[in-house]
C-alpha cells in the first residue's frame, strides 16, 4: 500500500497535503521534489517505525538532493535509524557527514555525545576504565557543542556535565 494511503494520523495528513501545496508552487526542479517526497516518505515510514523502508526513502533522497542543509537532515535522519538499531558506529558516521554538511545541527552533536557516553558505560562495566574515560570526554566535548548552540536544550546532559566535572564554560 502507498505511504499515504496508510496515514491514518490527522497531523501527518495534514502535514503531508500542505507539503503537496507548497512543494507544487514552488519553483523547485523535478529532482528536488522527488527527493523532498522520498524524504517526507522517509520520515512517515520512520515514524511508524519501518526502518529499511525509511531507509530506502532516505537513499533515494540523497541521490536526488543537491542542497547541503537538507542533505544533512537526511543523513541525520539516517543516522537516528542506525543509531535505534544499536549500530552505533555507522550512526556515528551518518552524524558526522551530516555535521559536516551543517555545523549548526546541535541534535547531531547530542546524539553523537550520547553514543559516546553510552559506549563509556559500556567500557566502565567492563573494567576498561582509560577507554571509559576517553568515551566521557568525547561525550563531553560534543554536549559543550551542541548545548552552546542550544542553551536551552539537553538539560539532562548539562547536569551530567556539572556533576561529573566536565563543564568548560562558566555561567
Amino acid at each position: 500500500m502507498p505511504r499515504l494511503q496508510k496515514n491514518d494520523n490527522f497531523i501527518d495528513k495534514t502535514f503531508t497535503v500542505l507539503a503537496d501545496i507548497v512543494l507544487k508552487i514552488l519553483p523547485t526542479s523535478k529532482e528536488e521534489k522527488q527527493a523532498f517526497y522520498y524524504y517526507r516518505n522517509g520520515m512517515l515510514a520512520q515514524s511508524e517505525g519501518e526502518y529499511a523502508e525509511a531507509l530506502e526513502n532516505y537513499y533515494e533522497a540523497l541521490l536526488l538532493e543537491e542542497d547541503p542543509y537538507d542533505r544533512s537532515y537526511i543523513l541525520y535522519n539516517i543516522g537516528l535509524i542506525y543509531a535505534s538499531n544499536g549500530e552505533h558506529i555507522k550512526a556515528l558516521e551518518y552524524y558526522h557527514q551530516a555535521l559536516e554538511l551543517n555545523f549548526n545541527l546541535p541534535q547531531a552533536l547530542n546524539n553523537i555525545a550520547v553514543v559516546y557516553h553510552y559506549q563509556g558505560l559500556k567500557a566502565s562495566s567492563q573494567k576498561k576504565f582509560n577507554i571509559s574515560k576517553s568515551m566521557f570526554t568525547k561525550a563531553a566535548q560534543y554536549w559543550e557543542q551542541a548545548i552552546n548552540l542550544a542553551p536551552n536544550n539537553y538539560i539532562e546532559a548539562q547536569n551530567w556535565l556539572k556533576t561529573t566535572g566536565r563543564k568548560q564554560n562558566s555561567e
